[in-house]
C-alpha cells in the first residue's frame, strides 16, 4: 500500500469517528471535556517552556500544544491533507511524506483514544459528558480523568502514541536541514492558497520554521524532545501505576500551572 493510501486510510478513520461521536450528543461532549482537559494538563506540564521561553523552546511547545495535543477540530486541515496527499508523494523528499503518514496516523490513533476515554467519562459519570471541564472543580476533573484512563488502560496504545510524537519531532528537525525544501514550501504558498489548502500550508510552514529555530537554540531538539519523552512518560507511569490519590492531586496541580 502507498503512502497516499495510508494517509487517506487514516484520515477517513478519524472521520468515520467524528461522523459516529456527532451522532450522540452526551459522548460529543464527553470527547471534547477529554480533549480540552488534555489540552489544559499539556499546559501545565510545560507551563516554564510557556512562560518564560525556557531554553528558546516556547515556540516548539506551542506548536505542540496546537498541533499534537490541542483541543482544535482537525477536519478542515484533514480534508485538505487526504485531498494532496498524492501530491506531497509525487512533489516532496520521500522524507515528507513519511512523515504526512505519522501525523496521520497519530491522529487516528490519538481520536481513537480519545473516543474511548469519552465512553468511560459517560459510563463513569454521566453528568460530566455535559460538562466543560473548565467548568468543574479540578479534583472532579482530576478524579474523572483517572478512572477513564485506567478504564480505557491500552498502556501498549499510549507509549506507541508518545513513540510517534517523538518520531514526529525528530522527522521535522531532520527536515529542517534538507537543502531547498523550506523555498520549495514557500513557493507552494500561492497555489496552495488558491486551491482551498491555505491551513494545510500554514500548517507545514510553522511546523518547518519552528523546528528550524529550535535547531539553533541551545539543547536543541534533543533536549525538547528530550524533556517530553521524560515528562509524559512520567505522567503515563503515574496515571497507570500510582494509587489514585497520589495520582489525582498531581493532576490537579498541573491542570492549576495551565498558563
Amino acid at each position: 500500500m502507498n503512502t497516499a493510501i495510508q494517509i487517506r486510510d487514516a484520515l477517513a478513520q478519524v472521520a468515520q469517528l467524528h461522523q459516529r461521536t456527532a451522532q450522540q450528543p452526551l459522548l460529543m461532549a464527553a470527547v471534547h471535556a477529554v480533549k480540552l482537559l488534555q489540552a489544559q494538563r499539556f499546559a501545565g506540564s510545560y507551563a516554564d517552556m510557556l512562560q518564560t521561553g525556557d531554553q528558546g523552546y516556547a515556540p516548539a511547545a506551542r506548536f505542540f500544544m496546537t498541533e499534537l495535543y490541542g483541543a482544535r477540530d482537525y477536519s478542515q486541515r484533514d480534508a485538505q491533507f487526504s485531498r494532496i496527499a498524492g501530491t506531497i508523494e509525487k512533489l516532496f523528499p520521500a522524507k515528507v511524506s513519511a512523515l504526512a503518514l505519522a501525523l496521520a496516523e497519530l491522529h487516528a490513533l490519538s481520536e481513537e483514544l480519545d473516543h474511548a476515554m469519552g465512553c468511560a467519562w459517560i459510563a463513569i459519570n454521566k453528568e460530566a459528558a455535559s460538562a466543560v471541564p473548565m467548568r468543574n472543580s479540578l479534583a472532579f476533573q482530576a478524579q474523572t480523568y483517572t478512572q477513564s484512563w485506567r478504564a480505557v488502560a491500552r498502556r501498549k496504545d499510549r507509549h506507541a502514541q508518545l513513540r510517534i510524537v517523538l518520531g514526529i519531532g525528530m522527522a521535522l528537525g531532520r527536515l529542517t536541514q534538507t537543502l531547498g525544501l523550506r523555498s520549495l514550501i514557500r513557493m507552494m504558498r500561492g497555489p496552495a492558497s488558491a486551491a482551498g489548502l491555505r491551513t494545510l500550508q500554514t500548517f507545514m510552514e510553522n511546523g518547518f520554521d519552528t523546528f528550524a529555530a529550535l535547531a539553533k537554540a541551545p539543547g536543541g531538539i534533543h533536549g525538547f524532545l528530550g524533556m517530553i519523552e521524560a515528562r509524559e512518560s512520567a505522567l503515563m507511569q503515574l496515571l497507570f501505576d500510582t494509587d489514585a490519590v497520589t495520582c489525582e492531586t498531581e493532576l490537579q496541580r498541573l491542570l492549576g500551572q495551565a498558563p
